[in-house]
């Protein structure tokens, strides 16, 4: 018996059934996204209208965002294909027109266009005539349920017995009857939705889609994220991913459903946004991510002088949807709209470590508004993070980043990231623990969600020897964000001398990250303060090799084949010679490779030099314990009164 699907690829379409299957197993679709790849692969590679769609699948009283509907579906249906939008084996996107299904359709019954089987029954004309579609009136029912309510019409053929025309009478009276059914239940869910949104108490953005056909503005379209992250993560009885651990699925084609799961959480927000010259379209929906239910839709349509203000206002709603309290907002400042540009820019730079390009934004957005407080923290930062990371001395940075967080705390005393890059110029460039500490916790107090600020003030409060505190805040941190350090919960313990849970925390954080090179140097320091010297030695060769320096890599391995570890502590001296004729390098790092080697007397040398040049981790070398050779020295210790740390 022939079979009555559409085969296409490795699918099979019974449209009478609303079954799709593949290799005899069935692939399961919802019920719109169902309709829809009806209705295409009927289409026989014309194209379906964006319109034609939404007078098939929905009718005209019932309110829907139509385009956000057509566009889940479209993304249901690629999921269950297994279909690239880039590369569509199954549906093509024709921009701004609508779909067209492509693929080679072979060995089914002929079907009328979005039309279930089962209405096929309908007696066809005589003669040879072509079947007559029905008309969309019959077909359209509620929500595309493809059934229609009236009788269908019948051409003058020859009479037929009246127990069959009763039979056909009773199936579209139950198939009537079935249609007005879902219609109210799908009506019904419209205009009174479920208590699914309140059930939300955790949430992560998936970054906002660009459409505006032009790569350039990515970074927009990641800004807009970010804003909005920023903006939800103020509802305090809302957890609300961090944005590196959000930016892992930028472009993803991933099921919700595991999205969630991988980021625990049970609401997801996704949409896309436009730009224009003069205007932003925002597009997103709230999907409860156990059902994989849309919950919540909106579109947004603003000028570009209001899109400072749209996360915040979307922030508003979300939280009157899931029905929690959010903080009063404090009065929105007027920005520039080519100030707050430059400032995404900046941002999108920030993430991206390219620092010349993010002081170059940053101060662009406060030559076109001076009063811009986020942008001077975002400058302040970016002038910390060149000494910090030893791009440069701290001498070249430390009265710009001064001035920069002070004039960012004077403009908004309410911003946390200013008090923030506040508090890391008292620690890392005046050595000042008490202001540091004052600051920082000012920064998790104004917000307890915010991850940088528990990373820094873990390090503020190791330095004052209040360890059980420190480890707590690197612990929240990691919770709060866990992509963007994922070494930082480790290389605490290693700070603590508990190497055993160290090197634990950090062979589990390198098995889920292996790409990471900060998380395998610091298990190589781990490992060789533990005394492993060979297991050491393996993992610097990974930190090398995912850094791309594989020479380096390689001369490690052949200099612990040829003389141990104290051979590869040789070498990495002489490289960091080479590299001090090229480029700056931090005395600090010198004086760690000299501690590798047990060469007190030159670990000391080195030290004072990096307190001559304010080296900014300085502050933390009673912490490090590589240093602890030097502990007992006199010189060390005189040092540790110069920099200005707590007696222990």
């Amino acid at each position: 018996m022939p079979s009555s699907g559409i085969k296409f690829g490795d699918f099979e379409l019974d449209p009478g059934r609303y079954e799709l299957r593949r290799a005899g197993r069935s692939v399961k679709l919802e019920k719109i996204p169902m309709e829809l790849l009806i209705l295409l692969v009927g289409s026989d590679g014309d194209l379906v209208s964006r319109q034609e769609i939404v007078q098939h699948l929905w009718a005209e009283n019932v309110f829907v965002d139509t385009d956000l509907g057509i566009n889940t579906a479209i993304r249901k249906i690629r999921r269950a294909l297994g279909d690239d939008p880039e590369k569509p084996r199954f549906v093509q996107t024709v921009t701004g027109k609508g779909y067209r299904f492509v693929a080679e359709k072979n060995g089914h019954a002929a079907l009328a266009v979005g039309v279930p089987a089962v209405l096929q029954a309908v007696p066809q004309p005589m003669g040879g005539q072509p079947p007559r579609k029905p008309a969309l009136s019959q077909v359209e029912g509620s929500g595309g349920v493809g059934v229609a309510c009236r009788s269908p019409v019948i051409p003058a053929t020859a009479p037929k017995p009246a127990s069959a025309r009763n039979k056909r009478m009773i199936a579209a009276l139950v198939l009537c009857l079935a249609a007005a059914a879902t219609f109210a239940f799908e009506f019904r869910a419209r205009l009174f939705p479920s208590n699914q949104a309140a059930q939300i108490h955790s949430i992560a953005v998936i970054p906002l889609a660009n459409l505006s056909g032009d790569s350039s503005q990515e970074y927009f379209a990641d800004g807009m994220t970010d804003e909005l992250i920023t903006a939800l993560a103020k509802n305090r009885n809302l957890r609300v991913v961090s944005r590196t651990s959000a930016m892992q699925y930028k472009g993803a084609k991933r099921p919700i459903r595991d999205i969630a799961h991988e980021l625990g959480v049970d609401g997801i927000l996704e949409g896309s946004i436009e730009r224009t010259p003069n205007t932003v379209h925002m597009t997103v929906q709230l999907i409860y991510a156990p059902a994989d239910t849309h919950v919540w839709a909106e579109s947004y349509n603003r000028d570009l002088n209001q899109t400072y203000s749209l996360a915040e206002e979307l922030s508003e709603t979300i939280a009157k949807e899931v029905k929690t309290a959010t903080s009063p907002a404090p009065p929105q400042r007027y920005i520039n709209p080519e100030a707050h540009d430059a400032y995404l820019r900046g941002r999108f730079f920030w993430f991206t470590f390219n620092t010349k390009q993010t002081l170059s934004y940053f101060e662009k957005a406060i030559q076109l508004q001076p009063d811009y407080a986020a942008a001077w923290s975002g400058l302040a930062d970016a002038y910390a993070i060149r000494a910090v990371d030893n791009e440069c001395p701290a001498k070249d940075v430390v009265s710009k980043m001064e001035l920069a967080a002070r004039r960012a705390v004077e403009l908004d005393d309410s911003l946390p990231e200013a008090h923030n890059s506040l508090a890391g110029w008292y620690f890392f460039f005046v050595w000042d623990l008490p202001h540091a500490d004052a600051e920082s916790k000012r920064t998790v107090d104004l917000d307890p969600k915010f991850a940088e600020g528990h990373h820094l003030r873990s390090y503020i409060l190791e330095a004052m020897n209040r360890p059980s505190e420190a480890l707590e805040e690197q612990k929240r941190s990691i919770e709060l964000d866990s992509f963007s350090r994922p070494w930082a919960l480790g290389k605490v313990y290693l700070n603590l001398r508990q190497f055993d849970l160290a090197i634990q925390e950090l062979r589990l954080r390198a098995q889920s990250l292996p790409n990471d090179t900060v998380t395998h140097a610091l298990l190589a320091e781990a490992l060789w303060l533990k005394g492993e010297s060979k297991e050491s030695v393996l993992e610097m060769e990974k930190s090398f090799q995912t850094a791309g320096t594989k020479a380096k890599a390689d001369a490690v391995e052949q200099a612990f084949e040829r003389g141990g570890a104290k051979a590869v502590a040789q070498i990495l001296v002489a490289d960091m010679k080479d590299s001090a004729r090229e480029r700056y390098v931090s005395p600090l790092d010198f004086a760690r490779q000299y501690a590798y080697l047990g060469d007190k007397d030159q670990t000391l040398k080195i030290l004072e030099q990096a307190y001559g040049e304010r080296t900014p981790w300085l502050i933390m070398i009673r912490n490090e314990p590589i240093f602890d050779l030097v502990h007992s020295d006199p010189r060390y210790q005189v040092l540790v009164r110069k920099i200005g740390l707590p007696a222990k």
